[in-house]
């Protein structure tokens, strides 16, 4: 199984699955909408019946967007005007590599999402391993099974996580970083310095996010109930397959920057009034379900590259769920044959 067969393999499981990416994006929707109506409530408050609430109908009044973050706490403090276009995935990446703290609100939201994706994704990765409908019954079957032990992942990735924010980015960005320009005079050459940290910072989130995933998978294929037991599966797999397992992740790294270039091209700027605040909105709703039609392309490829090297096609070790006959059905089938006259 190579890369690009792996890559290939995972577009079609997610194509025939489309009500699985349909959930993700209602969860995430149904995750955002009360931060919604909350904004909108702190936005129609401070505008009131006044003219800056006709202007701001109309187009973008910054002068109104800086007196409303000044007054802002907690949630309307996200309420900037990076979060037009273009501007909200640079925020989004540049806060993560440089260790930007989310708001409480957003924090709390986060904490929802993961725990719900660590329930989902069990389902989600039974059946793109099975590749055909496992029903609602069976979704949610994988589902409550592999949770506690995506819990029990989680919490070990969780320990990473605060291991590679905390300690190893302030070695290479405050230590290492300060190191290196102590003595540069060029801009430019404290420029490439500070790109080489992210490179390797960038570099060792993305050899963590693979071990996880592929530990996920083969508690999923293989019916692992050990979290670290998985990871060890999980580690020995990436390093028996460099290769395949780096052209994977290279390929998924592509098509993300493909959309991301996509979106830049096409994101509109500040929306005026009528068809162009809904153009914004849509287009901004296609980049959401490109992103999640990713995620969910990065699980099916990794599940077909491991079941097409370790495993076979449509294997899970564990059997599917299948929903019981009625009693008036088992009676029929399991009634003795009454004798032909």
């Amino acid at each position: 199984m190579t890369a690009f067969r792996a890559f290939r393999d995972g577009i079609g499981r997610v194509n025939h699955a489309p009500l699985v990416l349909a959930g993700m994006v209602l969860v995430t929707l149904l995750l955002a909408l009360p931060l919604s109506v909350a904004l909108r409530g702190m936005l129609e408050a401070h505008l009131g019946s006044s003219a800056a609430a006709e202007l701001a109908a109309e187009r973008a009044n910054y002068e109104w967007w800086e007196e409303f973050t000044a007054q802002a706490t907690g949630l309307g403090m996200t309420f900037t005007p990076s979060i037009i276009g273009f501007a909200a995935v640079l925020e989004n990446t540049g806060g993560l590599l440089d260790r930007q703290p989310l708001a409480a609100t957003i924090t709390g939201v986060t904490a929802a999402w993961l725990v719900i994706w660590s329930f989902l994704s069990g389902g989600i990765l039974d059946r793109y391993a099975r590749q055909r409908p496992t029903r609602s019954h069976g979704f949610f079957a994988a589902c409550g099974t592999h949770f506690w032990r995506f819990l029990r992942l989680g919490a070990v990735a969780g320990c990473v996580s605060l291991l590679l924010f905390g300690t190893i980015h302030e070695w290479i960005f405050d230590f290492g970083y300060a190191v290196l320009t102590a003595n540069v005079t060029v801009e430019r050459t404290a420029f490439a310095f500070r790109v080489g940290a992210y490179v390797v910072f960038s570099a060792l989130l993305a050899f963590f996010a693979l071990l996880f995933d592929f530990a996920r998978v083969r508690i999923v294929v293989e019916d692992r109930r050990s979290a670290l037991g998985s990871l060890l599966a999980g580690y020995r797999f990436m390093a028996s397959r460099p290769r395949q397992v780096c052209g994977l992740y290279l390929l998924n790294a592509a098509a993300f920057l493909t959309l991301m270039g996509t979106y830049r091209i096409v994101a509109p700027g500040a929306p005026g009034a009528g068809l162009q605040i809904w153009m914004v909105l849509a287009v901004g709703e296609a980049y959401i379900i490109g992103r999640h039609y990713l995620k969910l392309l990065v699980y099916a490829s990794e599940t077909a590259l491991f079941q097409g090297t370790l495993a076979h096609a449509q294997y899970a070790s564990a059997p599917v769920v299948v929903w019981p006959d009625s009693p008036a059905i088992e009676a029929i089938t399991s009634a003795e044959p009454s004798p032909i006259r």
